[in-house]
């Protein structure tokens, strides 16, 4: 019917295709949320380095768009479906709600602490307030109205539940020259055997 729509039939044909995609989209990330903290973890050998390579080129950022990672990231004996799905997730988010996508970057660090390694994802983007660092890791949590962005608002609900069934945890930070924004999480460096999805964090020290 495409020739034959016009005005207003168009226009509301066009909204129902994006609610319709919409929907779609906040049903599969309600899906990656339930499966987020079930199922055997299978460990293996993981260059994140080269992990964080891959996942810069299947994320399709736009021209003009930079990923850059440090030379220092680990090889870990890990596993590597939950981590790819958490790097995945913040690499794409920061790119989603980049307000300069055309000259855009982000920086992907990491540190070695006793027992876990330290990554960070950096962006130079709008960043988020202080007031609403606690609510974005709710589920169906957006700052910006969906129809400026795309979104379920699940996003960084899946980052915290996958960083927390391993042990880890993850946070918010400022840049240091007030712009964009570092978001951290602890990945233990040995992962044993975790089956019933319970959620898990190291002790003090």
């Amino acid at each position: 019917l495409q020739d034959h729509l016009g005005g207003d039939t168009r226009t509301n044909m066009d909204l129902l295709k994006s609610r319709v995609s919409r929907l779609e989209n906040l049903l599969d990330d309600l899906l990656a949320y339930s499966r987020a903290g079930r199922g055997e973890l299978s460990v293996e050998s993981v260059d994140t380095g080269a992990l964080i390579n891959d996942l810069a080129a299947l994320v399709s950022p736009p021209e003009g768009f930079s990923i850059e990672c440090s030379s220092n990231l680990p090889i870990l004996e890990t596993a590597k479906a939950p981590l790819t799905q958490v790097l995945q997730n913040l690499i794409g988010n920061a790119i989603k709600h980049h307000d300069h996508p055309s000259d855009g970057h982000i920086w992907i660090d990491a540190k070695t602490l006793r027992y876990a390694i330290e990554f960070s994802v950096t962006d130079d983007g709008p960043g988020i307030p202080a007031q609403f660092r606690e609510r974005v890791f709710g589920m169906f949590q957006t700052l910006r109205p969906r129809d400026e962005v795309e979104g379920s608002g699940m996003g960084l609900a899946i980052v915290k539940k996958l960083v927390e069934r391993v042990g880890g945890r993850v946070w918010l930070e400022d840049r240091q020259d007030g712009r964009g924004l570092t978001i951290r999480f602890t990945w233990p460096k040995q992962i044993g055997e975790i089956s019933d999805g319970a959620d898990r964090q190291f002790a003090a020290g």
